[in-house]
Parts: structure tokens; C-alpha cells; sequence
């Protein structure tokens, strides 16, 4: 593979999810992945994951609206959502219920749960066989 010299430097991507409230929804996922709180501004907070390449990031976007979950024509569209590898999807439900998430209506896959958070931003829990 040959690389142009005159590209620069590109580092590691962040998702970062739209929300109403950045710091409510930032709260939401340090309770349920367990991550540190490195950035925490009015409108802007970011977490890591502890001794982990990962990071998520949360903007408040004022005219914000909550995509729906299955997709409807007409509707905010989701345009991405989180997959979460867990140990066991059933307490793994349970405990996102627990910290604010809600199970939603639609279940496509008996292996996997959808679940809400806060703002309505899909995420699956699954585990691997």
C-alpha cells in the first residue's frame, strides 16, 4: 500500500451523538458502560474508556429531534446506532433499563435487545456464541 505524503495525520474517529441535553446523555453512558468523564462542558462532554481506546462524545443540538426506532418514511431517521458486546444480553437489558434506558416496542432479533437511551439514540446489546 502506497501512501500520499501529502496527506496529514488522521487520527482515531469519535462518535458523537446529538442530544437536547450533552451532559444528561453523557451521564447516562457513564452509568451504563461504566467510562470515565473527560470532557464536560455546557454543550460538549466526552467519555473513555478506562485503559481503552474507546471514546464517545455527546453535543447538545437545539433543534434536536429523537430518530424513530423502527424506521417510519416521514420520520427522523436514526442514521447510526451503537452495537455493545455484552457477557449476557438479559442482565445486560436489565441493568440499561436500571440506569435509563427503555426496551423498545420492536425486537428484530431474539439474540439481541434494542434499547433507547435518553434522547431515543437506538443501541443493541448482543453477545457472541
Amino acid at each position: 500500500m502506497t501512501h500520499d505524503t501529502a496527506r496529514p495525520r488522521i487520527g482515531r474517529p469519535t462518535t458523537v451523538l446529538d442530544s437536547p441535553d450533552a451532559r444528561a446523555l453523557a451521564r447516562f453512558y457513564e452509568r451504563l458502560l461504566g467510562w470515565d468523564v473527560i470532557a464536560d462542558e455546557p454543550d460538549w462532554a466526552q467519555l473513555a474508556e478506562p485503559g481503552g481506546p474507546g471514546r464517545l462524545s455527546f453535543q447538545t443540538e437545539g433543534a434536536y429531534e429523537r430518530p424513530q426506532w423502527p424506521t417510519r418514511p416521514g420520520r427522523p431517521q436514526m442514521g447510526m446506532h451503537l452495537d455493545l458486546e455484552v457477557d449476557d444480553v438479559e442482565r445486560a437489558a436489565a441493568h440499561a433499563e436500571a440506569v435509563g434506558a427503555v426496551l423498545a416496542p420492536f425486537q428484530p432479533q431474539p439474540d439481541v435487545r434494542v434499547c433507547l437511551d435518553p434522547a431515543g439514540h437506538p443501541f443493541c446489546l448482543w453477545a457472541r456464541d
